[in-house]
């Protein structure tokens, strides 16, 4: 209850000020996502610690970061630059600084994985558009919207 809130005070807050800064962030679709991630098997193994994130391609717009920010919580954004349709080049990659992840189109935006909000020199009125995390036992989590 408590991540829910939170994403939902973030966005709200990244909602204020001018209505045209954010007719630009309408780029992704509602896409299905049912994913369940084990933190047990080798390709989330990195999410056993915290501040740690794994790329999962084939799901959502253009794949789902995941981040493990504390002991108990753990995000899930999807990987597609909200600022930008969705293409090979606005699929979000890690920049090798934290929780940072950035855009590969020239604009090259940047977003916290953390937060979901635009971080750097070019920070966008888009936040990153976010997926429900359920915990359900042993080391495992659902994703969905």
């Amino acid at each position: 209850m408590k991540k829910t809130a939170l994403i939902l005070l973030l966005l709200l807050c990244s909602c204020g000020g001018d209505d045209s800064d954010r007719s630009n962030c309408n780029f992704l679709f509602d896409a299905g996502v049912n994913l369940t991630v084990n933190t047990n098997l080798p390709q989330f193994s990195q999410l056993q610690f915290t501040n740690n994130g794994v790329y999962v391609p084939g799901q959502g717009n253009n794949g789902i970061w995941l981040w493990r920010a504390t002991a108990s919580d753990l995000y899930a954004w999807d990987a597609a630059d909200p600022s930008h349709q969705p293409t090979a080049c606005s699929t979000l990659t890690d920049s090798g600084i934290g929780d940072i992840v950035v855009c590969g189109c020239e604009d090259a935006n940047e977003y916290s994985l953390i937060t979901g909000l635009g971080f750097g020199e070019n920070i966008q009125p888009c936040t990153l558009q976010p997926y429900r995390v359920e915990d359900i036992g042993n080391n495992t989590f659902l994703v969905t919207n």
